[in-house]
């Protein structure tokens, strides 16, 4: 899904002199598609590799490759001040060399000097050169000046060989981009969200739990959208699947364990969305070795585990905004509505999972948001990564009218109930 920060935002892309220079246009392609408006520079050389015709066939304008421009006596300045982000790939060992010792010879070096906005390059040369020592200096200084740097692959190189050096394709570059306009012009950039993710387990013994079917695929989408929203995210999770680049991820997989991370996380977080689904109960006494079946029918004795949410509810700081998850079979909207006000949340995702494709290990969603300010907001069926957005979407609005003053926290409330609670 495209990053909503990225719809109508200005890239400069800038093309190098490397044989990789081709693999620029799928680049250009992809972020026009993304609804980037890309503006395309090339240095000469590049276009010994690929057609400027090419790339101004498919960019937002045409091919720009002179710092003397009869139109534009500063068109290096123009672009730096204009661009959200700059890109450049492939980054050459020259340009790197170049951009890191402030050298402006041509309109793109001249370009990236003259911007504030984030800079990512993407190196493309044969391992030796990519090894050398010179190069890896280079790099650092860039990184160190807030640069982000694309690691190349390894791969076959131009001329045959195999080895690193191989610019990163063009589906990890873009993916790069849409998460750099993210973090510098999301409408929740700088804010710090804590979502947590999955079912937990609890133990009857050391091989044995009582779980449920809980995926963590919404609360990963919920910490993915957060993300390209510009989100500083730690994702507290008990699922065994892959986390979001660049989200602080501390894996759990007690109740006790993810009591534990999300009291600490949530205490200095601007945004806490609670959708795991925590176990409602736990055994009193786990044995310490495996029970073995020729001893008979264990007596198991639960214990409720803590309400996570509630506790939440009551620990969090004024103008933090608090999301809850209720995942129901009946009644859903009556028994979300009162989870809401027990449990002092700001927002409720309700959810029937008995429908079909709905919930639990889906890939789709469909949910009902309801606000401690009468808010209803519908989602029909869509995929999980749309209905976090919707999710944040409304998070959104309540950080706007809390810090307007006039949100409806209830910080510091006490009570609640132990309602089951739990993600789809």
């Amino acid at each position: 899904m495209t990053s909503r920060s990225a719809v109508g935002a200005t890239v400069v892309l800038g093309v190098t002199g490397g044989i990789a220079a081709y693999k620029a246009v799928d680049v250009c392609r992809r972020l026009v598609d993304a609804g980037v408006h890309v503006v395309p520079v090339m240095t000469d050389d590049a276009t010994r590799f690929v057609g400027e015709v090419t790339l101004s066939a498919l960019a937002s304008e045409p091919v720009r490759r002179s710092l003397w421009d009869e139109d534009d006596p500063i068109p290096h300045t123009r672009l730096g001040q204009r661009a959200a982000l700059v890109v450049v790939a492939p980054a050459t060992a020259d340009f790197i060399g170049r951009y890191a010792h402030g050298l402006a010879d041509g309109l793109l070096t001249a370009t990236v000097l003259a911007t504030r906005a984030p800079v990512v390059v993407c190196p493309a040369m044969h391992t030796e050169m990519w090894e050398h020592p010179a190069v890896q200096d280079n790099l650092a200084t860039l990184r160190a000046r807030g640069v982000h740097v694309v690691e190349p692959g390894v791969g076959r190189l131009a001329g045959g060989d195999v080895g690193a050096g191989r610019m990163a394709e063009p589906e990890r570059i873009v993916d790069a981009v849409l998460a750099q306009l993210g973090r510098s012009t999301g409408d929740l950039a700088g804010v710090r969200v804590v979502v947590s993710a999955g079912g937990t387990r609890e133990p009857i013994d050391p091989v044995r739990f009582i779980s449920n079917r809980s995926s963590g695929k919404q609360g990963h989408a919920v910490a993915e959208a957060a993300l390209a929203r510009g989100a500083d995210v730690v994702l507290v999770t008990s699922a065994r699947r892959p986390a979001p680049p660049r989200a602080v991820v501390v894996a759990v997989e007690s109740a006790a364990q993810m009591e534990a991370a999300m009291l600490e996380h949530a205490a200095h977080a601007d945004v806490v969305v609670m959708a795991a689904a925590v176990a409602d109960f736990r055994v009193k006494a786990p044995a310490e070795a495996k029970l073995a079946k020729s001893d008979g029918v264990p007596e198991i004795v639960l214990e409720p585990t803590p309400d996570i949410l509630a506790e939440l509810g009551r620990r969090r700081p004024p103008g933090q905004v608090l999301v809850g998850f209720a995942a129901e079979t009946h009644d859903v909207a009556a028994r979300a509505s009162a989870k809401m006000r027990a449990k002092h949340v700001d927002l409720m995702v309700a959810n029937d999972v008995s429908a079909e494709q709905v919930g639990f290990d889906h890939d789709t969603n469909a949910v009902t948001i309801l606000g401690s300010d009468g808010s209803c907001r519908a989602v029909p069926l869509a995929s999980k990564l749309e209905v976090a957005h919707a999710v944040l979407d409304s998070v959104v609005d309540r950080l706007g009218a809390e810090r307007r003053g006039g949100g409806g926290g209830t910080a510091g409330a006490s009570g609640g109930d132990h309602e089951p609670r739990s993600e789809p």
